[in-house]
């Protein structure tokens, strides 16, 4: 392809700029439309990339900071490429949701929106560390600002935990990141941060352990991961609609993510001492999430601690260090962005149709009076629950072939959070759809519009349920690789038996 990509990591910011200068309903629909061209640019460089190839493409290099070693330099191999089409793709409905739902002060909300946007591409494209780390913390900035400003509820206490936790991990992040690109430069040699360089650049591995110790903090609270997700359910229940949908479907997959490109390929000997302590984490999470999400009563605690257990199955999948659950693992952070956008927006819906309440008990008797609204939530549910024939049924049964190879008791366990995952996703639909209304809710169906931003992602859903290989032929090979990697590392003798 010939449109270089930072192009399309700067767009969304751009439109968001020109939106919030011109505002009202034109405004509005440059930002939409900003998303849109972004979202086509990333669909083109995904169908352009080739089924079965794991190399780095789309590449820009230039020379950033380089008396610290410092390149702006980004690209897409197969692993990245995924999330960062998933990303440019679910950010289309959100920002639509948000058009069809003005706020106040929308003029700075779509700009910070458009700018969330770019900083987790540039992450997910970034090909040299100091740079992932700028867009790590760049997301931050637009996401505080939404919660803290457009938020509901307890806003205060929810941005002042979101930032307590996230500060810490980018603090800890930007010291192993340093520690990291320092001390694997060779006596004579010039600091690099470059991923390449420094996939050539081994440490020893007393200082991989530490290292990865402190990437491995500031990514499980970015995933979130218990215990450390005390951040999650105060702001994604204060987080306007839109907002706590991106939170969940994007912003939570960049932390996983940074154990594929970078714990894994560079610290082996840490991913290799920490193993069990991480797969102990998923595994919890995994089932403290299913276990609470199955008792909540407010619908968008259903859908947070949900997406904890996801992340749970995808964390398990990594750390099962095994080519299968790492390529489960990077299908279901594409699956969970598809299904959590329209969840969340799905349950903004419900809630406006009972006066803003997000009680279970104030729902209720959606199926009969808004039969397409139910059909739609339907196939999301059962998406979200695994149903065979659903892309998420391919993810999670590619993590427990992986997990029930090389940990079978942690692969055990994790299985009965297939289970827990239909009882709360049921009951959730139940309550919703068919029992008898509350008090105040008001069963109407959707608007077209509302419809016409959900439904393309439930489309994409449905079309990886039967056609999967169009998203594991393009990253199957770069995201078995950092497994390859540590394999290799710490038993030598597994690149021997693969030859």
């Amino acid at each position: 392809m010939g449109i270089p990509l930072w192009i399309a990591i700067a767009l969304p910011a751009a439109g968001g700029l020109v939106a919030a200068s011109i505002g009202g309903k034109t405004g509005r629909l440059v930002a939409l439309a900003s998303a849109l061209a972004t979202a086509v640019l990333a669909l083109l460089y995904f169908f352009d990339y080739p089924l079965g190839s794991g190399e780095l493409r789309y590449v820009t290099d230039a020379r950033w900071i380089p008396e610290l070693g410092i390149h702006f330099r980004i690209g897409l191999d197969g692993l990245a490429l995924a999330l960062f089409t998933m990303t440019a793709v679910v950010w289309v409905p959100a920002t639509a949701w948000a058009a069809l739902h003005p706020h106040e002060r929308e003029r700075q909300f779509l700009f910070l929106l458009g700018l969330g946007e770019s900083a987790v591409l540039g992450a997910f494209a970034a090909q040299d560390l100091a740079l992932f780390v700028v867009f790590f913390d760049l997301m931050l900035v637009p996401f505080y600002l939404l919660i803290g400003t457009w938020g509901s509820g307890d806003r205060v206490r929810a941005t002042t935990l979101f930032v307590i936790y996230t500060l810490v991990g980018s603090l800890l992040m930007l010291a192993a990141a340093i520690a990291l690109g320092v001390l694997a430069t060779p006596d004579g040699a010039t600091v690099s941060f470059s991923l390449a360089d420094l996939a050539q650049r081994p440490l020893p591995a007393s200082d991989q352990k530490w290292i990865f110790a402190l990437f491995a903090l500031a990514f499980l609270i970015k995933a979130p991961a218990f215990p450390l997700h005390a951040w999650a359910p105060a702001a994604y229940r204060a987080a306007p609609w839109p907002v706590a949908a991106l939170l969940s479907a994007v912003l939570s997959k960049v932390g996983v993510y940074g154990f594929l490109r970078l714990a894994l390929p560079l610290l082996p000997d840490g991913v290799d001492a920490f193993q069990t302590v991480v797969v102990v984490i998923a595994v919890v999470s995994i089932l403290y999430g299913s276990l609470l999400a199955l008792v909540q009563d407010n619908i968008r605690l259903v859908a947070v601690y949900s997406s904890i257990a996801q992340l749970g199955f995808i964390t398990l999948g990594i750390f099962s260090l095994d080519p299968k659950g790492a390529q489960g693992a990077v299908f279901q952070m594409v699956n969970h962005g598809l299904v959590s956008v329209p969840l969340f927006l799905l349950l903004a819906a419900l809630s406006a149709r009972a006066g803003g309440s997000e009680s279970l008990r104030e729902l209720g008797g959606m199926a009969l009076r808004a039969p397409v609204l139910a059909t739609v939530f339907l196939v999301v549910a059962l998406a979200n629950l695994a149903m065979p024939g659903t892309p998420n049924f391919v993810g999670e049964l590619f993590v427990l072939f992986g997990a029930l190879d090389n940990v079978a008791v942690a692969g055990f366990v994790a299985s009965l959070g297939v289970a827990l995952a239909a009882a709360y996703t049921l009951r959730l639909f139940q309550r919703t759809m068919h029992n008898p209304p509350g008090s105040a809710a008001a069963p109407r169906e959707l608007a077209r519009l509302e419809l016409a931003a959900v439904a393309p992602l439930v489309a994409v859903i449905v079309a990886l349920g039967v056609y999967p290989q169009a998203l594991l032929g393009r990253a199957e090979r770069s995201s078995a690789r950092p497994v390859a990697i540590v394999a290799d590392h710490t038993d030598p003798s597994a690149e021997v038996a693969r030859r």
